[in-house]
């Protein structure tokens, strides 16, 4: 569905909240418009590409608790994009989800979204005082 612009947020979350599912795309996936469609409780159908700019909605949708609307190919994301326009109930059912989640899943918390950065922040700082080089390593917070 196509709509004319509306300058408000509130407005824009509102006009997308009726939306059944969101169609991701490739090679490009949507960014901040799958995290709107996400925080306005719409389902969003991804395929992840080779690309960060073709894994991002992956990411979000995994983060809001919704992996299984990750697709590992093409021909996946049609068939699930059928399966789902033919399924109002799971349609809803997925929705249902996503507003749950927005208290508990990762992508809707920035709190802890914050801790966990300032957690690597600190390590990073940490490793760098003793003179250690620069390293891959994982935040793994006492309290999530």
């Amino acid at each position: 569905m196509f709509a004319p612009f509306i300058p408000s947020s509130a407005d824009h979350l509102a006009r997308m909240s009726v939306a059944d599912l969101f169609l991701d795309t490739l090679p490009y996936n949507a960014h901040s418009s799958a995290a709107d469609a996400l925080w306005a409780g719409v389902p969003v159908l991804t395929s992840p590409g080779t690309t960060f700019a073709g894994r991002v909605a992956a990411s979000a949708v995994r983060a809001a608790g919704l992996p299984e609307l990750v697709t590992d190919s093409l021909q996946a994301y049609e068939a699930l994009a059928l399966e789902l326009a033919n399924n109002p109930a799971e349609i809803a059912h997925l929705k249902a989800r996503l507003m749950r989640g927005r208290r508990t899943q990762a992508l809707f918390d920035t709190a802890r979204f914050t801790r966990h950065l300032e957690s690597a922040y600190v390590t990073m700082w940490e490793r760098y005082q003793r003179g250690e080089p620069p390293a891959h390593f994982a935040v793994i917070p006492a309290e999530t």
